[in-house]
């Protein structure tokens, strides 16, 4: 009787202790819903099957997330297969239950491409040591190694290059992100096939700023990429030309600029209507196929045509206007207006 009666007081104890366990880990919240505990990593279904088993009717399914497979429990029975997960795809390399990846991706406009750390000038200053509770000492400490640290990254010629490089493609571009990147992948390339030696570095990202934005179709005047550059001389000027000519056949990036690509940036720089920039591109569409406008510059093509919209409207504006924006002569203007006149007439 001791022993029977030892084991009816113990499987009371295991079940009130399960009792608590289970309140315990169904505790409600202030607001009368279950309070569940801390979401794990990877405990996410990724799509649901709703009713009851074709096969046996049961209502009961489990999930294979690796096989990405819905199947009954009772009867094995597949239901959904190649399910989509729509989460973020977690790789954890160490033991720990987070699973979360942290960092910015990799990019082109960087020499190391973002793959590596460094210690923050910001973090360095008076202010971020008062900050941090570094004292002078630690201070300098500190300071000598971050030296160290950029000194490594560039031990190399070509990593010193892409350093500066990308520095001036950031800094003196003027591009949109996806572009930037572009142009940074041209001077990559340049380096592998080795245009860059022999050659300043500045004209030669130059060269990739200006084919970066003529291959997508916004592109810039030469002069306008030159004085963004510090290349205004006439000698400079040249060589960024043929530096251009030269990466365009390397790469074979040989896109032509027509005048309607320029139509919408003048329009924006004159300050024009909108109905002046919908008669332009009428004019265009009626005369791009003339033969008389082989060989002429395009952006003073695109000029000559807004020049005459707006004498047409009532926005009119003056030649110097028009050519300090299009980048060309008031003779070269009124010349190229004479062309267009006799096709209009």
């Amino acid at each position: 009787m001791q022993t029977i009666q030892l084991e009816v007081d113990m499987m009371d104890r295991s079940t009130s202790g399960k009792s608590k366990v289970a309140k315990k880990g169904r505790k409600r919240g202030q607001n009368g819903t279950l309070a569940t505990g801390s979401r794990p990593s990877r405990a996410r279904r990724v799509e649901a099957v709703e009713g009851s088993c074709e096969v046996c009717g049961s209502t009961s399914w489990d999930s294979d997330d690796v096989r990405g497979e819905t199947v009954c429990s009772e009867c094995g029975y597949v239901a959904s297969e190649n399910m989509i997960d729509p989460g973020a795809e977690w790789v954890n390399h160490s033991n720990g239950d987070d699973r979360s990846r942290v960092g910015a991706p990799t990019t082109l406009t960087l020499s190391d491409k973002g793959l590596s750390t460094e210690i923050r000038r910001s973090d360095l200053t008076s202010g971020g040591a008062k900050r941090h509770g570094l004292s002078g000492k630690a201070l300098r400490d500190w300071r000598r190694r971050q030296r160290i640290d950029q000194r490594s990254k560039t031990r190399d010629s070509r990593s010193r290059n892409l350093s500066v490089a990308m520095q001036f493609i950031r800094d003196r571009g003027d591009l949109t992100p996806q572009i930037e990147q572009e142009a940074a992948s041209l001077y990559r390339h340049s380096v592998e096939r080795g245009l860059v030696t022999g050659r300043s570095i500045r004209g030669v990202t130059a060269a990739c700023v200006y084919i970066a934005a003529r291959e997508a179709k916004l592109p810039r005047k030469i002069e306008d990429i030159g004085e963004a550059f510090d290349m205004v001389s006439e000698v400079e000027i040249k060589e960024l030309k043929r530096t251009i000519r030269l990466v365009a056949r390397n790469l074979g990036t040989h896109h032509i600029t027509g005048p309607e690509e320029y139509f919408e940036k003048f329009h924006s720089d004159l300050g024009l209507p909108p109905s002046v920039l919908g008669d332009a591109r009428e004019i265009w569409s009626k005369i791009k196929d003339n033969l008389a406008w082989q060989g002429k510059k395009p952006s003073g093509i695109a000029g000559v045509i807004l020049y005459f919209a707006s004498q047409r409207s009532s926005s009119t504006r003056t030649q110097s206007e028009v050519c300090k924006v299009s980048g060309i002569s008031e003779v070269t203007l009124r010349g190229l207006l004479k062309i267009l006149s006799s096709m209009i007439d």
